[in-house]
C-alpha cells in the first residue's frame, strides 16, 4: 500500500504517463481481485447457507419422528412444517428474482433518463442552431438589400 502512495504521488508530481499507465492498471488489478474475493466469499456463504438448510431440514425431520412419539397429530403438525419448509425456499428464491429485477429496472431507468438528458441538450444545441442561422441569413439579406438600394 506504501508503495502505491509513494507511486501514486511520484505521478502527481514528476507527471510520468507510463507510471500513471502501472498506477491505473495495479489500481485495476487490486479492484478486480477485491471483486473475486467477494465472489469467492458470496458464493462460500451461499453453500454454506445451503448446508444448514438441508441440516435443519434433517433435524425438523428427526424432530418430527420424536415429536410423533409423543403427539398423535404429529402427522398433521409435519406436513404443515413441510409446508412452511417449502413456502420458505419459494420465498427466498422470489426474493432474489425480485432484487435482480429492481436491480433492472434501476439500470434501465438510468439508462432511459440518460437518454432524455442526452435529448434535451441535442435540441436546446438545435435551437442555438437555428437561431444563430436565422440571425447570419437576416444579416445577409440586410447586406443585399443595401447592395440594392444604396438609398436605405
Amino acid at each position: 500500500m506504501k508503495n502505491m502512495t509513494a507511486m501514486a504521488t511520484s505521478v502527481l508530481v514528476d507527471g510520468n504517463v507510463e507510471d500513471e499507465k502501472r498506477a491505473l492498471e495495479s489500481f485495476q488489478a487490486r479492484e478486480e481481485e477485491i471483486e473475486k474475493k467477494k465472489m469467492q466469499v458470496r458464493n462460500k456463504l451461499e453453500f454454506q447457507l445451503d448446508r444448514a438448510e438441508e441440516k435443519t431440514r434433517r433435524l425438523a425431520k428427526v424432530w418430527e419422528e420424536l415429536e410423533f412419539l409423543k403427539d398423535p397429530m404429529g402427522k398433521e403438525i409435519a406436513m404443515v412444517r413441510k409446508k412452511v419448509d417449502k413456502a420458505n425456499h419459494e420465498l427466498r428464491s422470489l426474493g432474489q428474482s425480485c432484487k435482480k429485477k429492481e436491480k433492472e429496472y434501476r439500470e434501465a431507468m438510468e439508462a432511459f433518463h440518460n437518454k432524455k438528458e442526452d435529448k434535451n441538450k441535442l435540441k436546446v444545441t438545435l435551437v442555438e442552431l437555428v437561431n444563430e442561422s436565422e440571425k447570419a441569413r437576416l444579416k445577409k439579406l440586410q447586406e443585399l438589400s443595401k447592395i440594392i438600394d444604396p438609398s436605405d
